[in-house]
């Protein structure tokens, strides 16, 4: 990392904000499972819908994890005097 001191009043635009955090299995299937009571539970018998709210319950610590975990994002971003910050960690931007 380094350090780029700026003028005062310089702007930019943020052109991209990625988010890096990385799915887990769990977190892939509780989601997919989720989805699929939201959108059919209604319609499901009495017996595959409570197995299917168990397996959600089983997984929801990963979900909760995941949700809760801090999201590290990149950036890219354009100066107005040209100069572009390009795939860059979105926590080193400070305001002074």
């Amino acid at each position: 990392m380094g350090f780029l001191a700026l003028a005062a009043g310089t702007e930019g635009t943020v052109e991209e904000v990625r988010d890096d955090r990385r799915e887990s299995t769990e977190v892939r299937e509780y989601a997919r499972l989720k989805s699929l009571l939201d959108d059919f539970g209604h319609q499901m018998p009495p017996g595959s819908r409570a197995q299917l709210e168990e397996q959600i319950g089983a997984l929801e610590p990963a979900w909760i994890a995941y949700q809760q975990a801090e999201i590290p994002v990149r950036v890219r971003v354009r100066l107005d005097n040209g100069f572009v910050l390009r795939d860059t960690a979105g926590d080193v931007f400070v305001a002074v």
